[in-house]
């Protein structure tokens, strides 16, 4: 009989994991000399498409005034521009401009090639679909977490 797993359990475990590697991830630089929060935001915008940048913060868990800090240092490098929200004219929408598209694909190539050289050397095939299949579960997890 298989018992259902603790929840508890897989939240410790989880966080203890997905910390651990996202510290040693970290540990990497950032291409283009931006901090963590800067590509973070840069990050979020790449998935979600445009957004306030209460929602930004809301998001990545930090002060609107934090953010706006971020915000503007990423405006003044060319990587992010705003505009006047369609729906509601007050508001601001932020977005990535291409050099920002690039940042984040930089990145993400860099870290995704680094992370496919250790997955090809040092797990099996049945370990790769877990991996795979565990991928949208976290993200879905994240989400919830906002």
């Amino acid at each position: 009989m298989i018992t259902k797993p603790d929840a508890a359990d897989v939240a410790l475990a989880l966080q203890d994991s997905i910390g651990l590697f996202v510290r040693r991830l970290r540990r990497h630089p950032i291409p283009g000399g931006l901090t963590p929060p800067e590509m973070s935001a840069l990050s979020l915008l790449e998935r979600r498409g445009p957004q306030t940048p209460s929602t930004i913060a809301r998001a990545e868990q930090i002060t609107p005034q934090a953010v706006g800090v971020t915000l503007a240092a990423l405006e003044q490098r060319g990587l992010v521009e705003r505009a006047q929200d369609p729906s509601d004219g007050r508001r601001v929408l932020m977005s990535l401009t291409e050099n920002g598209r690039r940042m984040v694909h930089d990145k993400h190539s860099a870290h995704v090639q680094r992370i496919a050289a250790l997955l090809s050397d040092g797990f099996t095939d049945e370990e790769l679909r877990t991996l795979m299949q565990a991928a949208p579960l976290i993200e879905r997890l994240a989400d919830r977490l906002i």
